[in-house]
């Protein structure tokens, strides 16, 4: 027999639903996605943490979960909101369910509400706490306890999701390059498409130097996706500029980017609802070709269209068709690019893929002058 569930948005709107995955009760920042695929690489994401996700796609759970499909060594999301969980997976590389999985890692989700009305009340009123319960279906009491939760705003979260540790993630055949990567809530599939390019990556805690980045004598350094409130990361920022000062190549993507957006001097805001999904559409403006791509961030970068700064001049290299917004920035005179969005993304789409080779080249045509050099930049 099911377990009754409820969940309570910030502003009151309450939907009632079963429990889905772990007995209990969660709070955290509630945000929608709408990819159609990909559910396992979106639990497992970093950049989830401490927000209850609300597919919108109706039907999730069809395929299971795997071994393989997992973007980190656990899930991440506050919470799990679905209409209509799989009763029975159907896929060849199955191997358990994913009510079995949110179970096991003490995920609390709710199912058979309406994904569709939450969705649109998001939207209109964007992006909020909520809590989600299973042991107390009193809506006014979970309430008062979501008004209790920290808002997303000022959120600290790198130090949380980053590895305790450096680990190097070698390059497949013929090793080409060396990258450091500040790992933010890095995702496996960044240093596996490093790898397959004949790079080698040197993950980095959050919290590493640029001693600590120029120690591994790299070609390039990247600043990964992660989350939280960029204008929280006053450290990384201290790095991204000395990398830069040194001439290292850079590449940062979604919560990196916004990194090296407050380190060239621009400023960040939080988005209403924020950009969550695999369908994303995005022009590259010095083309003008449209990628669609993966999202997942709740801020962005106000800069605007090209400036001058103290890194010499930029320019806004990508859009966000939907609403205009900063999806990426190009340095035109030292060796930096970023991207809002998600080129490494697993599931999907895989238009982007060729900012890797983009960055390969930015690394090779600076070989030879890295972090650890004395002339100003260079791979020593």
């Amino acid at each position: 027999m099911s377990r009754p569930a409820i969940l309570v948005l910030e502003d009151g709107r309450t939907f009632r639903g079963e429990a889905f995955g772990a007995v209990g009760e969660t709070f955290g920042e509630a945000v929608f996605a709408t990819a159609m695929t990909g559910y396992q690489e979106t639990l497992t994401d970093p950049s989830y943490h401490r927000q209850v996700v609300v597919q919108t796609a109706p039907h999730i759970g069809n395929t299971g979960v795997n071994g393989e499909d997992d973007e980190s060594d656990r899930i991440w999301v506050a919470g799990y909101v679905v209409r209509d969980p799989a009763r029975l997976a159907s896929n060849w590389r199955a191997t358990g369910e994913l009510e079995e999985r949110l179970r096991d890692e003490g995920v609390v989700g709710i199912a058979g509400i309406d994904t569709r009305a939450l969705t649109r009340h998001l939207r209109e009123r964007g992006a909020m706490r909520v809590g989600v319960s299973s042991v107390d279906l009193d809506p006014a009491a979970l309430h008062a306890r979501v008004l209790q939760a920290p808002p997303m705003v000022g959120a600290d979260l790198s130090a949380e999701v980053t590895t305790p540790r450096a680990y190097t993630v070698a390059a497949e055949g013929e090793h080409r390059l060396t990258v450091a990567a500040l790992d933010f809530g890095i995702k496996r599939n960044v240093p596996r498409r490093l790898a397959a390019r004949g790079v080698t990556t040197h993950v980095l805690p959050a919290s590493a130097t640029f001693d600590d980045v120029a120690a591994v004598n790299p070609d390039a350094v990247f600043f990964s996706p992660g989350p939280g409130d960029p204008a929280t990361a006053d450290h990384a920022v201290g790095v991204a500029r000395e990398v830069m000062r040194r001439r290292v190549p850079l590449f940062g993507i979604c919560f990196g980017s916004q990194i090296l957006g407050r380190a060239l001097g621009f400023g960040t805001y939080k988005l209403g609802y924020g950009h969550r999904g695999i369908n994303q559409p995005v022009q590259d403006l010095a083309t003008g070709k449209v990628e669609i791509t993966s999202h997942n961030h709740g801020f962005a970068v106000a800069a605007p269209a090209f400036s001058e700064t103290e890194f010499g001049a930029v320019e806004v290299s990508h859009v966000c068709l939907n609403d205009k917004v900063v999806e990426g920035l190009r340095c035109r005179d030292v060796p930096a690019f970023t991207v809002q969005y998600h080129p490494e993304a697993a599931a999907g789409t895989h238009d982007a893929d060729y900012l890797f080779d983009q960055f390969v080249r930015l690394a090779e045509q600076a070989a030879g002058h890295g972090a650890g050099s004395t002339d100003g930049g260079g791979h020593a």
